[in-house]
């Protein structure tokens, strides 16, 4: 069985605050890359968008100086990963700006494929927008390189792959130096394993409840692919967080599970479960 995860109990001081953390130390080789993930990610989608999407409760987007706090806490907690996309409405601008003076400390993965406006998403895969998606994002982001680009699918990943050109323009950017890894964030079994075929790795859906796409994983286990995780909580449905970390991080595939939080006790709550699921399984 996989040990989940590496910890360190401290304190960490955040404002006027001294606060008793856990702090995720162990880091995950993302595939055969030299990338190297810490097993929770911070996801942005609600930094920059509230509309659309498909969580319990109506949220308001976070003020500058709460989400410069969240990323703060996310760093002393140990997270190097952080998860945006062109479809997250600001969350990319945003980024660029809160994370001025930390590039270094930071693991940036976004996406192509996706856009969002006036409250509907639309896609195009074409070579064209794939370089000037790319592009895009390194000026919101203010950085000269992406670490890691996924297709956003629109739930046709087969044809997608088959049509081919989207990945052969990561590739060239890849060449080129503006990202280090690719991969496509997928919704099928068949177009899981296709995509990890074709690029560095995948991001795919897994959790207690949704086991479906396990041969996903155990595929990019086999061949040395790297896998993030979304819905990992079900968007906020599981009832119980630490057996589903304890699921999912447990599966030797996974790199990094991605927590789409904007509330600091829920990120120090994920942390936290995902120390408490170490724990289970060593026992």
């Amino acid at each position: 069985m996989r040990a989940i995860t590496r910890a360190t109990i401290g304190q960490t001081v955040l404002g006027n605050f001294v606060l008793s953390e856990i702090k995720l130390t162990e880091r995950r080789r993302f595939g055969s890359t030299d990338i190297y993930l810490s097993p929770l990610g911070l996801g942005t989608v609600k930094l920059g968008r509230n509309q659309g999407v498909k969580y319990p409760q109506q949220f308001a987007l976070p003020d500058d100086r709460a989400a410069s706090e969240l990323i703060t806490l996310a760093n002393h907690l140990g997270i190097n990963l952080i998860d945006t996309a062109p479809a997250y409405g600001s969350s990319e601008e945003r980024l660029g700006l809160l994370l001025r003076g930390q590039r270094k400390e930071w693991i940036i993965c976004t996406k192509v494929g996706e856009e969002f406006d006036n409250g509907e998403s639309r896609f195009d895969f074409s070579a064209a927008h794939t370089r000037l998606s790319v592009e895009r994002s390194l000026h919101r982001l203010r950085t000269d390189y992406l670490d890691i680009v996924l297709v956003h699918s629109d739930g046709n990943d087969l044809a997608l792959l088959e049509r081919g050109e989207t990945l052969a323009m990561l590739e060239q950017l890849k060449r080129e130096g503006l990202l280090r890894a690719y991969g496509v964030s997928t919704k099928t079994v068949d177009g899981g394993i296709a995509a990890a075929a074709a690029s560095d790795g995948v991001m795919a859906t897994y959790n207690s409840e949704h086991t479906a796409e396990k041969p996903v994983l155990d595929y990019c286990a086999q061949h040395r692919k790297g896998v993030l995780i979304k819905k990992a909580f079900a968007s906020g449905h599981i009832e119980d967080p630490v057996a589903s970390l304890r699921v999912v991080l447990n599966h030797p595939a996974v790199t990094s599970v991605i927590v789409g939080t904007i509330n600091p006790q829920h990120l120090r709550a994920n942390v936290a479960a995902a120390f408490r699921a170490d724990s289970a399984s060593a026992d």
